[in-house]
């Protein structure tokens, strides 16, 4: 009996480091997946920023350069038409940034999908060596 003892606190020790062991892996898969999803949010963020930067600069100056071309005959409906550009084109925006709020992040997807394999694999292993 007392040789049992010995040979179950190595076995204990072992299975105690390995459980260390991967969940040191797990938590290292996690804070990549959250360094990777910041960078992708900062890169989406300053993108964005310099697209409806430009955009709208470049909307404005089209919008001046046309009106003062219509000045003196159509200035109203110049004025009339980019008003309703400029509506609908915020109208697309705002579906769009509704329809990406909706769709929802993957942030650590992988991470969840190892801890679901690792789960099915304990209990594969605990049904194999469990009583019968």
């Amino acid at each position: 009996m007392t040789d049992a003892s010995p040979g179950l606190l190595v076995s204990l020790r072992g299975f105690a480091a390995t459980g260390v062991a991967l969940l040191r892996t797990r938590v290292g898969l996690l804070k990549v997946e959250a360094l990777e999803e910041v960078g992708r949010v900062r890169g989406m963020l300053l993108w964005g920023i310099a697209a409806v930067l430009l955009g709208v600069a470049g909307m404005v100056f089209l919008a001046l350069f046309l009106t003062v071309l219509f000045w003196d005959s159509h200035r109203l409906l110049a004025l009339g038409v980019f008003a309703a550009l400029f509506i609908a084109a915020a109208s697309v925006a705002v579906a769009a940034v509704l329809r990406l709020a909706r769709q929802g992040s993957q942030l650590f997807a992988a991470s969840l999908a190892e801890l679901r394999q690792d789960e099915a694999a304990l209990r594969a292993v605990q049904t194999q060596d469990g009583p019968p």
